[in-house]
């Protein structure tokens, strides 16, 4: 058994081996000596490590660099530790910050806490309590990206992880190939009709890659502005003279630090403006970025996944598309097969969202009959997986299998092939089966009318007088 002695040399031993590669800290102090000493003791543990002796070489560097981590003496020449952390503070700087000083008492530890310190050091300090210091820091950083990246994506509505489903031939390929290329670093391009599970598909690669204990973080391109897009994938960085109270124009990072040593899903890649397409093509090659507005690259270690449900060479032919772009983000294509594919699936996919979505709804499931499978067989899913799990989710809200919306997309002969279901569980006349219909393919494409016209065979004009005659939106 190990002795108190040991036990403290143990712990100190294995605190002094933590390692934060990707982490960069800012150490600001006007004793060339504690400078010293702070910048030797990080050094081989953090990935990059920068020194101020006064607040003003402090803002200097904060204007070209982004921090993890600042360890901040209170008493500096000129301008005040506390006073810089304030205005960082008001800038919109939420860097974790750790104060130090060899002078305190309650009032100043307070007014510290106020100013928005995260940890608070008395000096003489030893090698422990600083590493303990920064690995707090550094946790709590961590911590906040998760958290933003988890409500951003719950207010995106992003589906939720509900795994690559099934055992035919198909989906045990697709399995195989995903647990292939986890294992490398390759930035991969996943590409099939929307629906199809891209996402999870992306989310599995990233649960069995080396990069499964970092942050999965996805953006789709076709969601956000393409005047806030840069900003949202690299970051912003305030420029000298831009007022300080000016919420749009606060230091912020973008979506690569967030994804710093894990995976950054690109979905809809197709949709990136030209301009933003050739800054990504120089982030894959040269792994760094450039915030908004900054004159400093950042350099970042990002596993890059992207998809689209478009022909990306169609898009190279048509301009819309860097050529040079998409041979760089195809270093390994998987194509994600849709649901017509593999239809032998069906049965297990219906069990899986039945036992899924009835908890989270708060209903109970409902059993599903041998004919009802066999008209769920017919139907071609042009919606695919998605449109499979909105047909249950929808179900299980009115408490029974609802398949009067499909009836319209099977042909006479499939009609016919499946006399024994009764499709008219909803509406029986023609025009409500159609308008059921039509909803429903809007539902599966997220409200795109150009897609839902593709879809349904008819003219995006036809479909738009159709959903103004219903008053939808």
């Amino acid at each position: 058994m190990l002795r108190p002695e040991s036990s403290r040399a143990h712990a100190a031993e294995k605190e002094s081996a933590e390692r934060w590669p990707h982490a960069a800290v800012l150490v600001v102090d006007d004793e060339p000596g504690m400078l010293n000493f702070l910048h030797k003791t990080l050094s081989p543990r953090v990935g990059q490590v920068m020194t101020a002796g006064h607040a003003e070489d402090a803002e200097a560097l904060l204007h070209k660099h982004r921090f993890d981590l600042i360890i901040l003496d209170i008493s500096l020449p000129g301008k005040s530790g506390i006073a810089l952390l304030r205005e960082l503070r008001e800038q919109g700087n939420a860097c974790e910050v750790v104060l130090i000083t060899a002078f305190a008492d309650l009032e100043t530890a307070i007014e510290a806490l106020r100013a928005g310190a995260s940890d608070f050091l008395l000096k003489p300090f030893r090698v422990t309590q600083v590493l303990n210091a920064v690995k707090h820091g550094l946790e709590r950083a961590r911590l906040k990206r998760e958290n933003w990246v988890l409500k951003r994506s719950l207010s995106q509505r992003t589906p939720s992880a509900d795994g690559l489903v099934g055992r035919s031939i198909v989906i045990k390929g697709l399995q195989e190939a995903l647990r292939r290329v986890a294992l490398v670093d390759s930035t991969v391009l996943l590409t099939g009709e929307s629906g199809t599970g891209k996402e999870l598909a992306a989310l599995a690669l990233h649960r069995q890659s080396p990069h499964a204990g970092a942050l999965f973080v996805p953006v789709n391109c076709a969601t956000i502005s393409p005047a806030l897009i840069e900003s949202e994938l690299f970051g912003h960085a305030r420029r000298h003279g831009e007022e300080p109270d000016a919420r749009d124009r606060r230091s912020r990072d973008g979506l690569f630090v967030y994804a710093q040593g894990g995976t950054l899903f690109l979905d809809e890649i197709a949709e990136l403006p030209l301009p933003l397409q050739a800054t990504l093509l120089r982030v894959l090659e040269t792994r760094r970025i450039r915030p908004v507005g900054s004159e400093q690259e950042i350099p970042v270690d990002v596993r890059i996944v992207a998809a689209t449900n478009r022909s990306l060479r169609d898009e190279v032919a048509a301009g819309r598309f860097r050529n040079d772009l998409y041979y760089r983000l195809q270093v390994v294509e998987i194509n994600l097969p849709p649901l017509r594919s593999h239809k032998e699936d069906i049965p297990e996919l219906v069990d899986h969202f039945l036992s899924t979505l009835a908890p989270q709804l708060g209903v109970a499931p409902f059993t599903v009959s041998a004919d009802e499978h066999r008209y769920l067989a017919e139907y071609d899913w042009p919606g695919n997986v998605r449109e499979l799990r909105n047909l249950i989710e929808r179900s299980l809200i009115l408490g029974a299998l609802n398949v009067s919306a499909l009836y319209q997309g099977l042909t006479r002969t499939q009609r016919a092939a499946s006399p024994t279901i009764s499709p008219l569980a909803g509406p029986t006349d023609l025009h409500s089966l159609e308008k059921r219909h039509i909803l429903a393919v809007l539902e599966t494409v997220q409200g795109d009318k150009t897609r839902a016209a593709q879809l349904l065979g008819v003219s995006r004009r036809t479909l738009e007088r159709r959903c103004a005659e219903w008053g939808v939106g």
